[in-house]
């Protein structure tokens, strides 16, 4: 059995792990892909545009307190948002994401 290669870099004094890729999803205004990666040892999930061009979206950070399990319902959920509304979830205004959550 082999052991996984973790491979850090030091960016502007922060330790920063590999970026994974978490999930794709495809909305009216593009691609996006949700990313994992590990700054100072804390993990961070990211909203990017596929292309590399546009804003990227901090979407949680310090997720490992609650497990790998808690990591994998963020994705699910967002992206299902993502599907759900036909827009970056982060754009959705609160009003119409609670609208949601009471059918």
């Amino acid at each position: 059995m082999t052991t996984p290669t973790v491979t850090e870099f030091v960016r502007n004094g922060n330790r920063v792990g590999q970026r994974v890729e978490l999930a794709r999803y495809t909305i009216p205004g593009g691609e996006r892909v949700l990313y994992g990666q590990r700054v100072d040892g804390v993990v961070r999930v990211t909203d990017n545009p596929a292309n590399g061009r546009g804003r990227a979206y901090l979407i949680e950070r310090e997720l490992e307190r609650d497990g790998n399990a808690a990591l994998h319902a963020l994705v699910a959920d967002y992206v299902e948002q993502a599907q759900r509304h036909g827009e970056i979830p982060m754009h959705v205004p609160l009003s119409r994401y609670l609208a949601h959550v009471e059918e």
